[in-house]
């Protein structure tokens, strides 16, 4: 099994017990990261993400599988199972994973998953309404870019 083949394990375990610091200490500082919800994050921005989620989260339940990795790329398949606060619903969010990889860390996170499905969950039937549209999405990463700029004022 290739290092990073573990790296993607460690972090995932760390996401599993709730250990953002953990999380965050496996990238690289010029990270990259992006998903449909935050959009491009840059640097501490990654890492500020995870401790914002883990340290909101009352519920967060994380199943991790599929974990593959070369030098230089490295995917798997994870589950979020979570009740989104904004709503009080609950969310079962399946991501596919991919990575790459510099200096033994991780230099590039990309997290895929239906922004639409995820949004059905989170908002009801405002989600099947809008959960489509770029108006759903805009606000979305408007709150989740609020959600990080307070962990960054208060860390």
């Amino acid at each position: 099994m290739h290092e990073n083949h573990h790296l993607i394990q460690h972090f995932y375990s760390a996401f599993t017990n709730g250990d953002a610091e953990a999380m965050a200490d496996c990238y690289h500082d010029e990270v990259v990261f992006h998903d449909p919800v935050f959009g491009e994050l840059r640097g501490e921005e990654v890492g500020n993400m995870w401790r914002a989620l883990l340290g909101r989260s009352k519920d967060l339940q994380i199943v991790f599988s599929d974990v593959s990795a070369g030098e230089h790329h490295g995917s798997a398949r994870w589950m979020a199972v979570y009740t989104f606060s904004a709503t009080g619903r609950r969310v079962v969010n399946r991501v596919a994973a991919s990575f790459e990889f510099r200096d033994g860390k991780i230099i590039r996170h990309t997290d895929e998953f239906s922004f639409y499905n995820w949004a059905v969950q989170a908002f009801g039937w405002k989600g099947i309404l809008l959960g489509w549209t770029g108006i759903m999405k805009t606000r979305v990463r408007a709150d989740a870019r609020k959600l990080l700029s307070s962990v960054r004022n208060d860390g």
